[in-house]
């Protein structure tokens, strides 16, 4: 286990130094769940939610989100991110639909926490979208799947 480096001398949480980090490509992909019934994912399927394509507004809401990770994750460096890329996949065991989303930047710090917010926001948006037809609905399963570029290498999830 390597030391945690986001605490100062005092044990108080700082922001880390980047700034003798050399600017690399970084990537990361993340993953996640919505559960939902199958006359809920029906309605996604064909459109039929009262406020309108689900899975087009959680796609933008992922990206914004991505972007703004920074803003929401307090020790978060802000990164110029150079892609957001959201896939959406309907599943019928477990009924639900997995969230992907792939970052991109060329920096001094990752951006696998940009990849993860877009996954939990874009969940969040699929709830928030088809809540009034179903209000039992899971989020789940939200991982980093692969990181590259930098320091500490690569990484990529085992398979379960």
């Amino acid at each position: 286990m390597t030391e945690l480096t986001h605490f100062n001398e005092e044990h108080r949480a700082r922001m880390v130094d980047v700034t003798e980090k050399a600017i690399t490509l970084r990537t990361a992909t993340a993953e996640g769940m919505i559960r939902m019934n199958p006359e809920t994912l029906a309605l996604v399927r064909v459109g039929q939610m009262k406020k309108g394509d689900v899975l087009a507004v959680a796609q933008v809401a992922g990206i914004m989100a991505a972007k703004r990770t920074h803003e929401l994750i307090p020790m978060c460096h802000p990164v110029a991110l150079t892609a957001v890329d959201m896939s959406f996949i309907y599943h019928e065991e477990p009924c639900g639909i997995r969230i992907t989303a792939t970052t991109r930047c060329k920096g001094e710090t990752g951006v696998e926490m940009e990849a993860l917010t877009a996954c939990s926001v874009a969940a969040l948006t699929i709830y928030d979208m088809c809540k009034a037809v179903q209000r039992d609905m899971e989020i789940a399963e939200i991982r980093l799947l692969q990181k590259s570029g930098g320091k500490s290498g690569d990484f990529v999830r085992a398979e379960d």
